[in-house]
């Protein structure tokens, strides 16, 4: 609950949400859910049968267990989601004056979470699924974050909406709820086409987005030269011109507008070089058995194609290094012949770990620009949390309000968890929220009861002596 007062959670939705004629306040419910969703993420149920009666919020918040049930949570999330906008823009203040933070550097990314379920509501549809549940309908949720990660915004997008067409809308949404000014977006390869960069460019927008990996061919020149800058161990990148083409011209776009930052990580490079020789090699081993078995049998030669077919498109690392051809002896039987392509190995040995970053950001350094790109991790750091530690996902609820409530709880239970991270790395207990939430959860609250010569009992509530270890991690954090 300290969390919460610090960032005056309780207080802003006791203003925002009306009390109506219910026994138990709406904001008091809310921070049921989204301290629950932090502490021990689970089902309504079990929040209102099992964990909650086993907490101090009862005292806390001045609500008993018996008062809390599965069907007023379900409720508290209809009240809740109305308020999302307001609720953003309060956090974002807040967290700007708890720990100074500054929003000029915009990390934004794209994830999907599954549901159980049929979920027969528009926004629920199958495609792209980052949880590899091909089988279950999703929805997609983009992510706004600061350069340490904390969460400045979200949308919900329909599960089958592809990444490169959320941009517009996210940084509009953005836009019009903080403000415009002098931002710089950062986004992966994802979310880059060129009308995405135009909309970018025609509103005075500043960026750093990665580029597809097809993109590197025109910058082959630049890869065979030896003048790049070391900038860590086992990490180079140079600073490159936009190569002119057909596209500048028909955009009016200036070569000079954006730089091209071109990156090379050692690591990266030997982890690709890896998977492309294996794939190489179990291509070449199925190869070899097939052609040995088309030799001693009579084989189709349709049905030879198809079996090439299917090995080359479950090796795709490595099938754009082989030319087969399937030929026909005079009895009309398959015969196997294969060579490797020596300009297309060439180049997968040249490309290995590099890739392409693009900005119009003339006035930084080249390891500035890479150090701000790096930052996106922080964007896929908070899915991580989402999904790992919030347990976002998978979506029981079938309603789309409840879906879109269920996700913003776990969003609000986000910012908590980055709040108390923060206050861990001020008081230089690292950065890992879980660990200490694992290691105060021991603390336990009881009932002393007291009985009196009077036959009357005196019950007193106390909590457990925090251990010496407890007590170091609640004074180093201030509780």
């Amino acid at each position: 609950m300290e969390l919460v007062r610090r960032l005056q959670l309780d207080q802003f939705l006791k203003g925002i949400m009306s009390d109506g004629r219910e026994h138990v306040a709406w904001w008091r419910s809310a921070l049921i859910l989204v301290v629950a969703r932090l502490c021990d993420p689970s089902s309504e149920l079990y929040i209102a049968e099992q964990w909650y009666p086993t907490t101090a919020l009862p005292e806390l918040l001045g609500v008993s267990a018996d008062r809390v049930d599965d069907n007023r949570l379900y409720r508290t999330l209809d009240q809740l989601l109305p308020h999302k906008q307001q609720l953003e823009v309060h956090l974002k203040n807040r967290m700007g004056e708890l720990f100074d933070l500054e929003y000029d550097l915009l990390m934004y990314d794209i994830t999907s979470t599954y549901f159980e379920g049929q979920a027969n509501f528009d926004l629920a549809q199958r495609g792209y699924s980052r949880d590899s549940r091909s089988d279950c309908k999703q929805v997609c949720i983009g992510l706004v974050v600061s350069r340490c990660g904390m969460p400045l915004g979200y949308e919900v997008f329909a599960g089958n909406t592809a990444d490169v067409t959320t941009v517009k809308h996210i940084v509009d949404t953005m836009e019009r709820r903080y403000g415009k000014s002098d931002r710089i977006w950062v986004m992966d390869r994802g979310m880059v086409s060129e009308d995405n960069i135009d909309f970018l460019i025609s509103g005075g927008r500043r960026y750093i987005v990665g580029t597809p990996k097809s993109m590197l061919k025109k910058f082959e020149a630049e890869m065979l030269k030896d003048d790049w800058t070391t900038i860590r161990d086992g990490l180079e990148v140079k600073l490159c011109q936009r190569p002119r083409d057909e596209s500048d011209d028909a955009a009016g776009r200036e070569s000079d507008d954006e730089i091209f930052i071109l990156c090379r990580s050692r690591d990266r490079s030997q982890k690709e070089e890896a998977m492309v020789r294996r794939s190489e090699d179990r291509i070449e081993e199925r190869l070899t058995k097939m052609k040995t078995r088309c030799e001693k049998q009579n084989r189709d030669p349709m049905k030879v194609e198809r079996e090439i077919g299917r090995l080359l498109g479950k090796h795709t690392r490595g099938a754009r290094l082989f030319e087969v051809t399937v030929t026909k002896t005079d009895d009309g039987f398959a015969r196997i012949k294969w060579t490797k392509v020596k300009s297309t190995r060439d180049w997968a040995t040249l490309s290995a770990g590099c890739y392409l970053l693009r900005t119009n950001v003339t006035d930084w350094s080249d390891e500035d620009l890479w150090k701000a790109y790096i930052q996106l991790t922080e964007a896929e750091a908070a899915f991580c949390i989402q999904k790992s530690d919030l347990k976002i996902r998978p979506i029981w609820h079938q309603k789309e309000d409840r879906v879109l409530a269920h996700i913003f709880v776990c969003f609000l239970a986000y910012v908590l968890w980055k709040t108390l991270g923060q206050m861990c790395e001020k008081a230089g207990l690292g950065s890992e929220p879980r660990r200490v939430l694992s290691e105060l959860s021991a603390l336990q609250i009881m009932d002393v009861v007291l009985p009196t010569r009077d036959g009357i009992e005196i019950r007193r509530r106390c909590i457990s002596t925090p251990s010496d270890h407890q007590q170091i991690l609640l004074d180093h954090l201030g509780l």
